[in-house]
């Protein structure tokens, strides 16, 4: 399955490496790979907290998502740009919907495993909306800071 990157609002092919994939319990278990780029696949399921300490040894962490309808990497992708301030990438893997993509890039995700007949759908809700109403983890700026700008401007 294709993985595309969040690049200017609009998905494109990830042309970077493919980082070594290791899962959790792997790590857990002491398992530690050879040099390289490394992405952790971390269940919906875990307290993310648990792998603050390790970060530093991940250029990807992988949230995974078994039914659209768990939101539970949303929250985990939040506590990795927030409060833990991962500044890899972050990608979503499992069962997202396009009505999700919005939202996942503003909770922290930049990257998406989806087939090649969802790129264009993804990508077009990803340029649905022009404006934010709330901060988030990404780097749009809300709409009543704008304005209040723009009044201090006037």
């Amino acid at each position: 399955m294709p993985t595309l990157k969040l690049r200017e609002g609009a998905l494109a092919p990830y042309k970077d490496a493919k980082p070594t994939e290791i899962s959790l319990q792997s790590w857990r278990d002491g398992v530690r790979p050879e040099g390289g780029r490394f992405a952790i696949v971390v269940p919906n399921d875990t307290d993310i907290r648990e792998i603050a300490p390790s970060l530093a040894s991940f250029s990807v962490v992988i949230l995974d998502f078994p039914k659209f309808r768990d939101g539970r990497a949303y929250s985990q992708a939040r506590i990795l740009r927030d409060q833990l301030g991962f500044k890899g990438e972050i990608r979503a893997r499992g069962d997202v919907l396009r009505d999700q993509a919005f939202f996942m890039a503003r909770a922290g995700f930049d990257a998406f495993e989806l087939e090649e007949s969802r790129i264009e759908g993804f990508t077009e809700a990803l340029r649905t909306f022009s404006q934010v109403y709330q901060p988030a983890a990404d780097d749009a700026v809300p709409a009543w800071r704008l304005r209040a700008a723009r009044a201090v401007a006037a």
